[in-house]
Parts: structure tokens; C-alpha cells; sequence
């Protein structure tokens, strides 16, 4: 393969092929830096794999987020961590990131022993860097002293919250129906 053409590699990972998207070393050498997670059977891999992964949940229309691309080398060459995989993951391919549909902003998964253990919302630098050096101080911890692993749940999106959403979408579209044209404005 040639590695100037090679935006996305497929390298051979235990039993199946699991896509990556490369960067370029200087020596013009491939290094893969995030696993490329397009359906519910890559995600299930991934979530089995030994280690902390650090996950961008994105939109198919939005894109991952490349601001932290050359965070995630630099953490990468800094910790040198076969313990420290980066992952990308389209909300809509994967049934286990439903929630995370309709989001925009960048949403950072942390991973480890496939429990959920941290979540950064923003592309804020200081935040991911210090939560994956944590994260992985702890998993380390996990790995080889048997500690126990912290797991947490992400209320993104509680789900009253995203019933509400559903009865106002079916009003909404009863008062459409009826001819009835309410605007609202939202603020945060």
C-alpha cells in the first residue's frame, strides 16, 4: 500500500480487519492513531479491547472532530501506552450511541474494560489531556493491582427528557396538521 494515498489503512487486528485512520511520521512511516468504528460489530470489538479508549462520538453530517488530532499524537508519542487506544464512531452506525444522536458538539467516550468511566463534552484541550492521563493512571491501577474500576453513567440524555422531546414532536405535528404555526425560542 502506498502510504502517501492511504487516508484510511486496514490492518490485520486478531481475528478481523479493523479500520484506522493514519497520520505520517516524519519518515514517512504509517502510524494509525484512531480506530474507525462504523457499525454495532466494530463497536463490540473495540469495547473488548485491554486498555483505556478514548472515543469522538460524532454525526455523519458533522464529521469527527479535528481539532484534536494533534492532541491525541501528541499524548500518544508523549505516553508511548499500548494501554491508550483512540477511537472514532459514528452516532447513526452504532445502535450502543443512540443518545448521541442529534448532538453537535463534540462528545469525547472514555472506555475501559468496555464500562464507560469518563466523559468530556468540547473540544477543550487542558480537559481531554488531563482526563486521559488520569483515566489511564486508574485503568493501569485496575490492570495490575486488581483496583476496582470506577464506572459511571452519562446522562446525556435522561430519558424523560428525550419522552418530552417525542410528545412535543407528535404535537408539533398535530398542530402542523391543523394549520397551527407556533415559533419558539430557546436559549441556553
Amino acid at each position: 500500500m502506498e502510504t502517501r494515498d492511504a487516508a484510511a489503512a486496514v490492518v490485520r487486528r486478531s481475528h478481523c480487519r479493523i479500520p484506522l485512520i493514519s497520520t505520517m511520521t516524519s519518515r514517512k512511516k504509517e502510524l494509525a492513531l484512531q480506530m474507525v468504528v462504523n457499525n454495532q460489530e466494530l463497536w463490540e470489538e473495540m469495547l473488548g479491547s485491554k486498555g483505556l479508549i478514548v472515543v469522538d462520538v460524532y454525526q455523519g453530517w458533522c464529521g469527527p472532530c479535528k481539532a484534536v488530532v494533534n492532541l491525541f499524537r501528541k499524548i500518544r508519542n508523549e505516553f508511548g501506552d499500548d494501554l491508550l487506544h483512540f477511537a472514532v464512531a459514528e452516532v447513526d452506525s452504532v445502535d450502543g450511541l443512540e443518545k448521541y444522536r442529534g448532538k453537535c458538539e463534540p462528545t469525547f467516550l472514555f472506555y475501559a474494560g468496555g464500562e464507560l468511566v469518563a466523559v468530556v463534552r468540547g473540544a477543550n484541550a487542558p480537559l481531554l489531556q488531563k482526563t486521559i492521563q488520569e483515566q489511564l493512571e486508574a485503568e493501569k491501577k485496575v490492570l495490575d493491582h486488581g483496583a476496582d474500576r470506577v464506572v459511571i453513567q452519562d446522562e446525556a440524555i435522561p430519558k424523560e427528557v428525550s419522552t418530552a422531546i417525542e410528545g412535543e414532536e407528535e404535537e408539533e405535528e398535530e398542530e402542523e396538521e391543523a394549520g397551527i404555526w407556533l415559533y419558539s425560542v430557546a436559549y441556553r
